[in-house]
């Protein structure tokens, strides 16, 4: 047992540790602290501590665990709420109060809780690592696949059915190395990404049903986002519509160093929200850690490799995760405190040099994946992670290195939410590096005119920003009618398709088709317009059309009467665009 000889702040150095390694997690001071060993020299170690470390001093004892900073997966993760070192906050309140006592600590998983397992091979059966030897129904939503641990191969020797707690043993695997015992959980250090077969081409969208997002810039199953922005431009809604209404299999929501309110409120809508696709409640499908900014500054690190491990877990089962971080800045900052507790050389503006890296190993453990082990099955990991730039500068180091490797970037802007315009997405800022390869997704399942569409609002949109500059210097009367149609088009698409409510019970989410025909109803008055204004008629007249109306009410169409909605409306504009040119 090693003594500690210098505290500062979240750091201890500790000496005489026995058998110290790199990321092994220790028990700190008279308390048990936790702890994870992140340098050694000689015979000291630096422990990064995940707790308060007030009170502690020189001379106390520090213990190896001897085993690194690990997770236990298993049936009993959903519908649970961590904190950044996974122990269970629920669980903790009922022992220690609102606050979490220092060195107190609970197993993750309930330990004596019965699952039914269901065995799916027999004894006798060869597997490999990552084969799936039973089934348990960990909530009505989520079945959960009992698997070979990744490293292990050999015959069953013995396996049952029936009721189990996470410690019992379900069966035996004979290996080269011995007979080894599968229990319903196993343990994974959070440092390690678990390793797949191969990463596949990102060829189909990860659908949201928020139009800017889908239409414009949409993200792949297994990509990467970035969403900086400042301060109440609405990140974390964003983040929040994405966990509810993404068609991902499991949310895994990381608030690390987010305000607690913002927590809280995650706490008690998503119990009471239903999954649109079975009408069952949303912590069905849901893990949520929880760091919040008034708890310890090192943990902040954990719980984003907490967040990866447990996500990355669930996608060997074949399943698509949808992870949102909020915020890697709120991490970044605690690398840069205890970077400087270290006294490493600072990189740009405080941060480690390393900086960069270990933000792209994060997003790196995201992608689409064939895994290992029979049957054969594919699944993925999304990575949504909000930036909080100072000022909503995006130059400055944790927005930059995001950006290098994620590949698609919404950029909120604070004069859009400022303006009551949400999403706040920018759409001349922001891009999707996955545009190009799912458009075939797009033209096979929404329809063959969509890539044209896609274009042709985009070039509106662009064009409106370059008049934008003319109007303000000869105002909007000197305009020619054909660059008022122009701006009169965009109006349409940034107010009655861009726009959209997140409390409107039927906006807040808008399924393919309906966005494919808002879009089309938009751009085909737009063209009728302009086919108008071409044989002389004139803008001010077409802008009296009660046909316009229609346009602006598509948001409180449900989708299921929209077809027919969308057929009236077109009939409705040609007929009324047919009276104007009467007149002419």
């Amino acid at each position: 047992m090693g003594v500690i000889i210098r505290v500062s702040g979240p750091v201890v150095i500790a000496e005489g540790i026995e058998n110290q390694r790199m990321y092994d997690v220790v028990k700190v001071g008279q308390m048990g602290l936790v702890g994870e060993i992140i340098k050694i020299s000689g015979n000291e170690a630096t422990v990064q501590v995940y707790e308060d470390t007030t009170g502690i001093r020189p001379g106390e004892p520090v213990e190896s665990t001897g085993k690194p900073l690990s997770v236990e997966l298993g049936p009993g993760l959903l519908q649970s709420i961590y904190d950044g070192i996974q122990r269970p906050l629920d669980v903790i309140r009922e022992k220690t109060g609102d606050f979490i006592m220092r060195g107190y600590t609970a197993p993750p998983l309930d330990q004596n809780k019965k699952w039914d397992f269901k065995a799916t091979v027999s004894k006798g059966a060869k597997v490999g690592q990552g084969d799936i030897i039973g089934e348990v129904q960990e909530t009505s939503l989520i079945l959960h696949k009992i698997m070979v641990p990744l490293g292990l191969s050999g015959e069953i020797t013995e396996i049952k059915s029936g009721s189990f707690n996470i410690t019992e043993t379900v069966a035996k695997l004979k290996t080269d190395s011995g007979m080894v015992d599968l229990r319903l959980k196993q343990e994974w250090p959070v440092r390690v990404s678990r390793r797949v077969q191969n990463k596949l081409p990102p060829q189909i969208p990860l659908i949201t049903g928020q139009r800017v997002i889908d239409s414009l810039f949409p993200v792949a199953k297994g990509g990467t986002v970035a969403v900086p922005g400042p301060f109440g431009s609405g990140k974390t809604v964003v983040q929040h519509q994405l966990s509810k209404w993404a068609d991902s299999d499991i949310v895994v929501y990381v608030g690390c160093g987010e305000r607690g309110n913002e927590m809280t409120e995650i706490l008690t809508t998503f119990p009471e929200l239903q999954d649109p696709k079975s009408g069952k409640p949303l912590m069905e499908r849901t893990i949520l850690i929880a760091n919040t900014s008034n708890m310890p500054v090192a943990a902040r690190e954990a719980s984003i490799y907490t967040g990866i491990t447990i996500a990355e877990y669930y996608r060997d089962m074949g399943y698509g995760i949808a992870l949102m971080a909020d915020s890697t800045s709120r991490w970044a900052e605690a690398l840069r405190e205890i970077s400087g507790r270290l006294e490493e050389m600072p990189g740009e503006e405080g941060y480690p040099a390393y900086l960069g890296r270990r933000l792209s190993e994060f997003y790196e453990r995201s992608g689409n994946s064939r895994v290992f082990g029979l049957p054969e099955r594919i699944g993925s990991i999304t990575i949504v992670g909000a930036v909080s730039p100072p000022g909503g500068d995006i130059s400055e180091p944790v927005s930059q290195n995001t950006l290098r490797v994620t590949r698609v970037f919404w950029a909120l802007d604070a004069s859009l939410a400022s303006r009551r315009h949400f999403p706040s997405i920018n759409w001349l800022n922001s891009y999707s590096l996955y545009q190009n390869e799912l458009l075939p997704w797009f033209s096979k399942n929404v329809s063959e005119s969509w890539p044209q569409l896609y274009k042709n609002s985009m070039a509106i949109l662009q064009k409106e920003a370059e008049l934008q500059e003319v109007v303000q210097l000869v105002g909007y009367d000197a305009l020619p009618d054909r660059e008022k149609v122009v701006l009169d088009t965009a109006r349409m698409i940034r107010e009655d398709f861009l726009q959209q409510s997140a409390f409107d019970e039927i906006d807040q989410f808008c399924s393919m088709k309906k966005q494919f025909l808002m879009l089309q109803s938009i751009l085909y008055l737009g063209d009728m317009e302009d086919q108008a204004v071409s044989k002389g008629a004139q803008m001010a007249t077409l802008q009296k059309m009660k046909c316009r109306s229609l346009i602006s009410r598509m948001k409180e169409v449900r989708d299921s009467d929209f077809q027919k909605y969308h057929d009236e409306m077109k009939e409705s504009i040609a007929q009324e665009v047919k009276k104007v040119l009467e007149s002419v």
